[in-house]
Parts: structure tokens; sequence; C-alpha cells
């Protein structure tokens, strides 16, 4: 077991000051979005290795030995790797409107970007690494969301409240709505959906221009019920990005308001926002985002249509499960990853660590204590661990003593567990 710090991304989205009072720290002054915990090359965290006290780069320390860290099955099935990335973000302003590739698109992708030159990290790059980004995010305070697109004929109802704002309008509402309701009446669903879409993201300078004649008549009282949610969302994505295509492209998608403790999962070719809120996100092991609007970043139009699913969806929930061993895990349908939260009261006893090979562990609230036949290690709040595979089985209890209770986070792969038991 090694005590590991993280590195602290500060996009300008994030909040100054979720993380910190989170884990307890001291604010940094600047925005902190996003908190990094794993083996990602762009950001590992930094393992405390406990014979020598040398501090080592926990990619670079997986490496030494990949199946000692990680687990003969992970190491067969994802290669000598850490699979999963997890995170703490904390979004005071509305991320991009993304969608992440399938494995084989980011593999092929990410091939053709290298044979045509460009640099890891050139800023019109869609693909920096070879790997899918399938991820979940679990709302610590309520968590506001776009995800998925919603069936054509809710959309279409919004759109038709939407023009009947301008009936006190001279001239009415403007063209694009009644093109979009057109769009999304079309036999074919998906199609109708990628029609309006399309129409959203090519529109230019045109579709500026009626974004903000939507947005003022909203704004000029007309009445937003029953659709208050969606439309004022409208209308606060333009405050931060007016006329971007995808202040509109938002009434297309599922607003989804998390409440602490709910959880909801991402597969490939889901297009989706992250509004407001703090979380942990997990993920696999990739950096590979295709982005859709509310950015000044590049947005690939043809890669994003080639990389979306225009399905309508109903929004993927993923519900806990309570094991025999009293474990509360919530598993998406992904081999790369599956979290485990751990809460224990001052007297309680210890709870199993769900281990398919390597692990993670971050403390958000109390004191634990991290027991195997191995070793033992313990974490205050605002600490973490990376756990090897050869570690396990690993019990986690309250430390003796304490009077609070606490609350850990814990992820390993979806793998199964007797699989990648350590030897």
């Amino acid at each position: 077991m090694y005590e590991i710090e993280n590195v602290l991304r500060d996009y300008a989205w994030g909040s100054t000051t979720a993380i910190a009072a989170l884990l307890g720290r001291t604010e940094s002054g600047r925005p902190e979005a996003e908190l990094w915990i794993g083996a990602h090359p762009d950001s590992p965290s930094v393992a405390r290795v406990p014979e020598d006290g040398s501090a080592t780069a926990l990619d670079a320390l997986i490496s030494r030995d990949p199946e000692h860290f990680l687990g003969a099955e992970s190491v067969a099935r994802f290669g000598p790797r850490l699979p999963f990335l997890a995170k703490i973000l904390a979004a005071a302003q509305p991320l991009s409107l993304q969608v992440h590739p399938s494995l084989e698109q980011a593999r092929a992708g990410f091939a053709r970007e290298n044979a045509e030159g460009l640099a890891a990290h050139a800023p019109n790059r869609n693909y920096r690494d070879d790997n899918h980004k399938p991820e979940m995010i679990f709302a610590l305070t309520p968590f506001e969301a776009l995800c998925g697109f919603r069936p054509a004929a809710q959309t279409r109802e919004i759109l038709q409240h939407v023009a009947a704002a301008f009936d006190a309008v001279e001239g009415g509402a403007p063209a694009l709505i009644g093109a979009l309701v057109e769009d999304l009446g079309a036999a074919d669903e998906s199609a109708g959906l990628r029609a309006a879409f399309e129409r959203l993201i090519t529109g230019g300078q045109s579709v500026a221009g009626d974004t903000a004649l939507v947005v003022a008549a909203l704004l000029s009282g007309a009445p937003l019920a029953p659709y208050e949610t969606e439309l004022a969302t409208v209308i606060s994505l333009n405050e931060k990005y007016p006329g971007d295509p995808g202040v509109l492209i938002s009434l297309l998608l599922n607003r989804i308001s998390l409440e602490p403790g709910e959880s909801v999962y991402l597969p490939a070719g889901n297009v989706h926002a992250y509004l407001h809120g703090l979380g942990v996100e997990v993920m696999a092991s990739s950096d590979n985002v295709l982005r859709g609007g509310l950015t000044p970043k590049f947005v690939d139009v043809p890669e994003l249509l080639r990389t979306i699913d225009f399905q309508p969806v109903a929004v993927p929930m993923l519900p806990a499960e309570r094991t025999v061993m009293d474990q509360e895990l919530f598993r998406p349908p992904f081999e790369e990853f599956q979290l485990q939260r751990i809460e224990l009261a001052p007297d309680a006893g210890p709870v199993p660590l769900a281990q398919s090979g390597a692990a993670v562990v971050i403390v958000v609230a109390g004191d634990i204590y991290l027991d195997s036949p191995k070793g033992d290690l313990q974490l205050s709040r605002g600490g973490s661990a990376f756990l090897a595979a050869a570690e396990a089985p690993v019990n986690v209890h309250p430390v003796a003593g304490s009077t609070e209770p606490a609350l850990a986070f814990a992820v390993t792969t979806g793998l199964p567990q007797a699989a990648t038991r350590g030897r």
C-alpha cells in the first residue's frame, strides 16, 4: 500500500472552494476543477515508497512490475497500465458539450493523427491516446448535467413552446425553430435527431443570431413553464457562451439533476455536459474528448458526427449494489472500473475492500485504517492511497478512538474479483 499525492487541474470552469472544502485543504486561490487520482501519464499521482521514502510517479512505479501492481488478469486484459482514472470533479461553470469515442475509433484515430504528424498536444488533435473513455459520475452535492438525447417528441414540444413565446413579437419565431421542429418530426427518430444536431452545429452566424433572438424572447417575460429547467438552462448557457450552438443543442438532451449519492454512467457516443456540482468521476484511463459546443476549443464537426450515437436514451442511472459482505458498489457495464462507497460509523466493523487488481482509495471524511496480511496504512480526510493487486485482501476499518463517521471511495477494475486476487 502506497500513500499518494494527486495532481489538481486548474481549468477555468472549476470551483475555487469545493475540492478544498471536501478534503479539508487550504484553497489554492485558483480554480480547482479536477483532482486526478491514478497513473495517467499527463498527471500521474506520486507515490511515497515506504522502503526508502522516495517519491515516484505512479505510472513509473507500476512499470517496474506490472503483474505485481496490477494483477495478471488486468495486464492480460488491459496491458501494463492502470486501466482506470479517478477524479474529484468540481464544476462551478458548465464544461464543454462533449462525446467520447469507442475503443475502435480511438485506436484508429490515434494512429491516423500520429501518421499525419500532429503533435501530442496540438490544439486541433482529437485523439491524445489510443483508449476509449467510458465514465461515470457519483454526485457528492446536487449535480446538474446534460446527458444523452431525449425523445425527439419531447424536444418538439419544448420548441413549439418557444415558438409560442414569439407570438407577441413582430415577425414571429426565427425560421430555425420551425426547421428544428420539422427535423424532429422525422419517422426515423435517430435521423431526425441527427438532422437537428447537424443543423445547429454547422449553422454558424445564422444559428448564433437566432439563438440571441430566442434568449431575448425568453428574457422578455415569456412564460417558461412547464419547461423552466430546460429554458433556464438555455438562458444561463448563453450568458457564458453567447450564440454558441451548444445553447440550443442543450434542448435536444436530457437535462438531469442528481441528488447526493446518485450516479450516472456514460458510454461511448453519449453527448453530455456537466453543468454544476461536485462529484467523484471515474473513467477508463484516457483523455480523448470530441467537443461539440460550449467551448472556445477546437470542434471537429465531421469527426464529432461520426462519433455521436443519435439514439434517444433514458437517463443511464447507476444504482448502488449491496453485496453480502456489506459492500456498497457502483458497477457500470465497463470492465475498466467500478466504484465502492465506504461509510463507517466509529464503532463499525471492517468492510472488505472490493479489489480486482489494483485499487485507489481517497478519504473525504474522518479517518480509516487499511489492513491486509501484508501491511497496513492509516488515512485521514484528504488522504489517498494506491493498493497493489498483490496486497489483496484488504479490510477497511474505522480508526480506534474515532468519534466521527468516516467516508471513503475506492476504485478498482470491473473484472471478476477472484480472477485477480493478489499472489
